[in-house]
């Protein structure tokens, strides 16, 4: 039986059928209330609303899709490769005559062609009667307003529906895709809450698709662009990640340890977790396998880490881990750590958080590395907004008592270097790594620029990469101008040399 409302002004929610979406609306849709989806062709609107009547059927609800736009057939294919059963899910259905040549269709199926706009929505009305649905799905808007020929004649008609909707106890959604020139924002007025779904073609790499509420009436909804993608199962959404909305965990009094006894007192007894860790410095310093002796320490002590390579694959990753005799598939196959390679020209930063989020607050993850953001950066090449980005995610892990890792390449090998961008405000360690030449040999040397949380030492150590791991040596001493590139000698500081001859 048809569900009927509590009362005429009932604001309860009704779940979209996406948890994510119902986060951003605050709940979800309202109750016997009309919603305005938008967007233009392609961007979600069908897969969104046929969510929204799956969800309700799954509830015990009638729910009815009423299509002015595409055919039964078309909408069952849409659902198929889904992989979704519409059992259950009225279907009433306007189409064309010319788009049929079948003499022996159903009866449900009325020709709009044929029809004035009045007929058209009487019979729009009948259907309801019929199904006496608590959902309703009107897709388009776009047939209405071409049989309106008129603006005052479509707001009219669009009134009509909305009164006897409300009268039936429906909560609808109407979509409209966005084929006339200007917005037609009598239609926002109308409605008792606007979500706009957008597709945005970049100059490289897959397009980008987004969602807005514009909005809620009587609903504190979460504003601004949430990401979102569309894949097998439907709407994939990524609520913008604003560090606020999460509670703070408290602060950790709890240093990871790097499993080497040097980094530590460098480090002033290891990295505070609740804190970020900025490794800075050219590209082939080092960063990454400072970042994972820091994850294999945690994955050793039975932590759970997330390893985000912007630069690399797994097969790469794992063979740089076998080189330094760190064997991590145990840890893998145990689930302790996740190892993602993205393409920043395929993931949003929508996506990106969705990821960080998932593993933190499902899994326990708490030791996660970005590598690098010079590979995040092309994935935001808006500087300013992914510098907002990533302030969200610094708090955001730092309220979770989660030691973040932030890798940075520098641009330049020796002498002067020049960062892609400003990141070490954010941070509350900054790690520096450099190259220099001495004794006719490349060498790496490291330091602590900055820790917010203690003391650090405030010298320069020289360190090296083989096969049995890294190896950071005694304060460097007896040289002028190390982080240069180009330094001068004037001591007896001894360099580290190969392990076989230590």
């Amino acid at each position: 039986m048809r569900q009927e409302p509590s009362s005429p002004s009932d604001g309860s929610v009704v779940s979209t059928g996406l948890d994510p979406l119902n986060y951003i609306l605050d709940g979800g849709y309202a109750y016997n209330r009309v919603h305005l989806i938008e967007g233009e062709p392609g961007s979600g609107k069908t897969t969104l609303g046929l969510q929204f009547l799956l969800a309700g059927r799954d509830a015990g609800e009638r729910c009815l899709y009423i299509t002015l736009s595409e055919s039964r057939d078309e909408l069952l294919h849409v659902a198929r490769t889904h992989g979704w059963d519409m059992t259950g899910v009225d279907i009433f259905e306007l189409v064309p005559p010319e788009l049929s040549l079948d003499v022996d269709r159903e009866q449900s199926i009325v020709y709009s062609s044929d029809l004035e706009l009045g007929e058209t929505v009487n019979m729009v009305m009948e259907a309801v009667s019929k199904v006496e649905p608590t959902r309703i799905v009107f897709d388009s808007l776009s047939e209405i307003r071409l049989l309106a020929q008129g603006p005052l004649r479509f707001r009219r008609q669009l009134l009509a529906l909305k009164h006897y909707f409300a009268q039936r106890g429906c909560t609808a959604l109407f979509l409209d895709d966005l084929t006339q020139t200007e917005d037609d924002l009598s239609l926002h007025s109308l409605a008792h809450g606007v979500v706009r779904l957008e597709q945005i073609a970049l100059p490289y790499g897959s397009e980008r698709r987004r969602l807005r509420v514009y909005k809620m009436r009587a609903r504190a909804f979460r504003g601004g662009f949430h990401d979102f993608v569309i894949r097998r199962g439907g709407l994939q959404i990524f609520p913008r990640l604003t560090a606020v909305a999460h509670p703070d965990t408290g602060f950790i009094d709890r240093l990871a340890s790097s499993g080497i006894e040097e980094l530590d007192t460098l480090s002033g007894g290891g990295l505070d977790y609740g804190t970020t860790t900025l490794i800075i410095g050219p590209s082939g310093s080092g960063k990454t396998t400072l970042s994972l002796q820091y994850v294999f320490a945690a994955l050793e002590r039975g932590e759970k880490a997330l390893f985000v390579s912007f630069d690399e694959t797994e097969r790469v990753f794992m063979r740089r881990a076998a080189g330094m005799d760190l064997d991590l598939s145990d840890h893998v196959a145990a689930g302790r750590l996740c190892f993602r390679q993205v393409d920043p020209g395929e993931l949003s930063p929508g996506e990106l958080t969705g990821i960080i989020r998932d593993q933190v607050e499902r899994v326990g993850a708490t030791v996660v590395v970005l590598d690098s953001l010079s590979g995040y950066q092309l994935a935001m090449p808006e500087e300013q907004h992914m510098l907002l980005q990533m302030h969200e995610v610094v708090t955001y892990l730092n309220q979770q008592g989660v030691l973040g890792l932030l890798v940075l390449t520098q641009a330049g090998m020796i002498g002067t270097m020049q960062s892609p961008v400003d990141l070490t405000y954010l941070a509350d360690s900054v790690m520096l790594l450099r190259f220099f030449e001495a004794d006719g040999a490349i060498r790496r040397v490291m330091s602590f620029l900055k820790r917010r949380m203690g003391p650090h030492e405030g010298t320069l150590r020289e360190f090296r990469i083989d096969s049995g791991g890294i190896r950071v040596g005694p304060q460097l001493t007896g040289f002028r101008g190390v982080l240069t590139g180009t330094p001068e000698y004037g001591g007896s500081a001894a360099l580290l040399t190969n392990r076989d001859e230590s």
